[in-house]
């Protein structure tokens, strides 16, 4: 350990010899295989303006030329002129606030980037789609598969259908076409939005998207005004807005008839470890205050969802809760190699007329089986019990399945502990994110045609194969929580927040997603939580508020710059009160046929979101070192294309990046130091199969800070100011050990507690002055009296309403075990299991830009 120098100095990071850059032959990162990132990295977010300018340049007058041909390794002393970090772009970006965040964003223009995800702003919808629905990778897209193929920048958008508004922004409006249901073109079956084209006084309407002229039924004629738009236009949503809601007709629905409402279905791993770990009597007490918490339309009245209950270890206990009994009753299912539900009447019921039998049931349960032996599991039937109540009631719903150990009792769906860290590293490595039996997949397929989706809660003490449990929740639209050694202590308020969000957040069953795009364009890919029988439904068991659907597009025609090119992301849902509905949400972009409109109107955050999904995919079925240098190699391109086609000429040494995606090296990194793509030998496969699978879902904030973690300086709050102290970048060299650092990460909050930090601050904060007497251990600030208590505690809370996982707190000292998982975090810098720091890799980037335009 080093004693002096910079703030937390350790052996992996020794202390930096000038601008803080960590001494070692910079040669190293410009020959040879690229320096290998591995870290919880965290990408989107994009810089500064989209006018004209060049973006960043370097290196500046009097830097050292870092793209200058390699020294001799041995040749230490270059590495003292080590590029200065502060002179490579920042990814504190404050620009945007000040530029985007003051007035409303309106979505009236076509092909406008909106502001970024770390900045906060205001939507008024005028004929596209929020980006809370939808983000693009480029709001400019090129005219032909030819431009795009040499710039290399992915089309994309990232969908979130449900995504929850802030409450000063209006919810999609409900537009109900009665009997005939909503009109749509004749050919494509586009459903009526601003971007057709009313024609013939009104009485047809030309398609925005395939151009075909449809018939305007007369129920829905209205006369055009001079310029010839509709006169109720602005009376309309699908007329004038970019997202809005139909109600469906009964043809929308499953075998043509109206669905029944929703059922939620418990089910509790009542085995050894659950019960001794508390989580089943956690689960229990919680379910009684829950329970009057389902999701509803109205909140005025009651949920109309059915509930029921399951326990289980190697046999399963089906629970009847019907109101007219006494107690519940229960009853066991032994043979689980051929599951059936052995109770119709009284297994499913409505909260309100059987309260008194299910506060029994939940009262009992821990007593029964708080004295258990029984250590194995099953795990399949379980979900097929589920699914199989739900076949027999006629309805959709989610399953809650709350978890402990690898299944190994006999029974199907039976998993072995293939656990083999020999493995990483070498070409079977992908083998450990691919299911083990092929069981779950066909079980998952069964649960999507049913709409039973499955939320996993999981509390391992050792592997469970995360790879293989997870394939029914993650095809299905589902969720996977993971409490790894669980301990209600320190675990309890984490998993109970994630459970209350869970059972009452917004969702829809039975969900049938599709992009439409115009002539020219078509949507090739999709990443998310979701089964696909064809090439172009996306079908989700359940669809919540927190998941996002990733389509890539490809040209399959030209487009011209003149019309742009449309999308029409339409999801069909059964919601929670059971009325089957579709949802709409419409983009338009522009079309360049310069490479310079396209690198203007490109957003980085969004980039990487896809990148990210991309390449957490690719591991199934590739080495993880070719997924690394494609990525590396795609980049490259890109930048290498900015740089032939668009910048002015400049010398070879100079590092030129397009403004809109200065971040892009950096947020690569970081996302090339991840779990996923470089573990640490600490790392367990099951928690980078969870990450994998996470990863899939997450929208482009989430995904934003999950790559580059938010870290703010707590020394310079001010309380009297409704606005956070000013981002610092994440390095360890930018840590004061006379200060006290928040950093998120959307899964982790920690406090980093300077040696030297204040004692007004730690007694504001902790209640004592003394750095000796903070309890490491604590997993929540002491409520104090004092403004800045609540000002602190006031943004913990804020960045967890952010959030869709509950954020646990972790105090840090220096030199504390927690402090290795704290650096780990801190991205910029070189990590202990060969990550690049920032600064190489930087370097990295630009001799591969450079090899490529040679």
């Amino acid at each position: 350990m080093a004693s002096q120098g910079p703030p937390m100095a350790q052996a992996n990071h020794v202390p930096p010899t000038q601008h803080g850059m960590p001494p070692g032959p910079i040669n190293a990162s410009l020959s040879g295989p690229p320096p290998q990132p591995g870290m919880q990295g965290y990408p989107p977010q994009q810089n500064g303006a989209f006018g004209p300018q060049p973006g960043y340049t370097g290196p500046y007058p009097g830097q050292p030329n870092y793209g200058a041909p390699p020294a001799a390794p041995a040749a230490a002393p270059p590495a003292l002129k080590r590029l200065d970090p502060d002179s490579i772009p920042s990814p504190v970006i404050e620009d945007d606030k000040a530029n985007k965040g003051s007035e409303p964003f309106t979505t009236g223009v076509r092909g406008q980037a909106p502001p970024l995800v770390t900045t906060k702003f205001q939507v008024k919808d005028q004929g596209n789609a929020s980006p809370r629905y939808i983000r693009c990778t480029a709001y400019s897209i090129p005219c032909n598969s030819d431009m795009a193929k040499q710039s290399q920048v992915p089309l994309a958008a990232v969908i979130k259908p449900l995504a929850p508004l802030p409450p000063d922004e209006t919810p999609p409006y409900l537009v109900d076409h009665g009997e005939s249901g909503p009109i749509r073109c004749n050919r494509c079956k586009a459903y009526m939005c601003p971007y057709m084209q009313f024609i013939e006084g009104g009485r047809r309407f030309q398609c925005g998207f395939c151009s075909c002229v449809t018939e305007v039924p007369p129920h829905y004629f209205q006369h055009l005004d001079h310029t010839g738009k509709r006169v109720d236009c602005y009376d309309r949503p699908e007329l004038s807005m970019g997202s809005y809601e139909f109600t469906a007709t009964v043809d929308y629905c499953k075998n043509n008839k109206i669905p029944q409402p929703p059922a939620f279905i418990f089910l509790i791993d009542v085995s050894y470890n659950a019960v001794k770990n508390g989580m089943v009597g956690i689960i229990c007490q919680e379910l009684k205050t829950l329970l009057d918490y389902l999701p509803r339309e109205n909140p005025d009245m009651e949920s109309n969802i059915r509930v029921g209950f399951v326990t289980y270890n190697k046999v399963l206990h089906f629970y009847n809760v019907k109101a007219s009994l006494a107690q519940p009753q229960m009853m066991v299912v032994s043979d689980v190699a051929d599951m059936f539900v052995p109770l119709l009447d009284g297994f499913l019921v409505n909260v309100s007329e059987s309260r008194v039998v299910i506060e029994s049931l939940l009262d009992q349960i821990p007593e029964m089986f708080a004295d258990t032996r029984e250590t194995e599991s099953v795990f399949g039937p379980v979900i097929q019990a589920g699914l199989e109540a739900l076949k027999a009631a006629d309805c959709a719903g989610k399953l809650f399945v709350f978890h402990s150990s690898l299944p190994i009792a006999e029974a199907p769906g039976k998993l072995k502990n293939r656990e083999d860290k020999k493995l990483v590293g070498t070409d079977k490595e992908k083998s450990l994110f691919q299911p083990q039996v092929s069981f779950y997949n066909t079980l998952a397929k069964e649960c999507v045609a049913q709409g039973c989706c499955v939320d996993l809660f999981l509390f391992p003490n050792q592997y469970v194969d995360v790879a293989t449990l997870g394939v029914v929740p993650t095809s299905t639209g589902g969720s996977i929580y993971k409490y790894t050694y669980f301990q209600a202590s320190s675990d309890q308020e984490r998993f109970l927040n994630d459970l209350r969000r869970d059972v009452q957040k917004q969702v829809g069953f039975d969900a049938l997603m599709r992009v439409r795009t115009s002539t020219g364009i078509r949507a090739t890919d999709f990443f998310g939580s979701f089964y696909m029988s064809n090439t172009t439904d996306v079908e989700l068991a359940g669809l919540d508020c927190d998941k996002t659907v990733t389509v890539e597009f490809r040209h399959d025609d030209k487009l011209s710059e003149e019309t742009g090119a449309l999308m029409q992301c339409a999801v069909l849902y059964t919601s929670c009160s059971g009325q089957r509905r579709l949802r709409i949400h419409n983009m338009a972009v522009n079309c360049c046929s310069q490479l310079a409109d396209l690198y203007r109107n490109c957003e980085t955050d969004t980039i990487i979101n896809f990148f990210a999904k991309y390449a957490y995919r690719s591991v199934l079925g590739s080495p993880i070192k070719n997924v690394r240098d494609s990525l590396v190699n795609q980049c490259a391109q890109i930048l290498a294309c900015y740089r032939k086609n668009c910048a002015s000429p400049s010398s070879a040494g100079q590092l030129i990046l397009p403004e809109c995606m200065k971040l892009l090296p950096v947020y690569l990194n970081c996302m090339l130091k991840s779990d996923v793509l470089q573990p640490g030998a600490d790392v367990s496969l099951d928690d980078r199969a969870y990450l994998r699978q996470l990863v899939s879902t997450l929208d482009v904030s989430e995904s934003h800070v999950f790559f580059y973690p938010r870290l703010l300086p707590l020394q310079k709050l001010d309380v009297m100011s409704m606005s956070l102290p000013v981002a610092v970048r994440n390095s360890e060299e930018r840590l004061s050990r006379g200060g006290v650092y928040l950093l998120e990460n959307g899964l982790n909050i920690f406090l980093w507690v300077g040696v030297n930090a204040q004692q007004e601050l730690l007694q504001n904060i902790f209640g004592t002055p003394a750095f000796g007497q903070i309890d490491p251990n604590m997993t929540s600030l002491p409520a104090l009296d004092n403004p800045f208590s609540k000002r602190l505690r006031e943004i913990i809370e804020s960045f967890r309403a952010q959030r869709s996982r509950y954020m646990k707190l972790m105090v840090v000292k220096p030199e504390d075990k927690l402090e290795l998982i704290f650096k780990h975090f801190l991205v910029e810098d070189k990590s202990n299991n060969g990550g690049a720091s920032y600064v190489d890799f930087l370097c990295h980037m630009h001799k591969e830009i450079r090899q490529l335009l040679s």
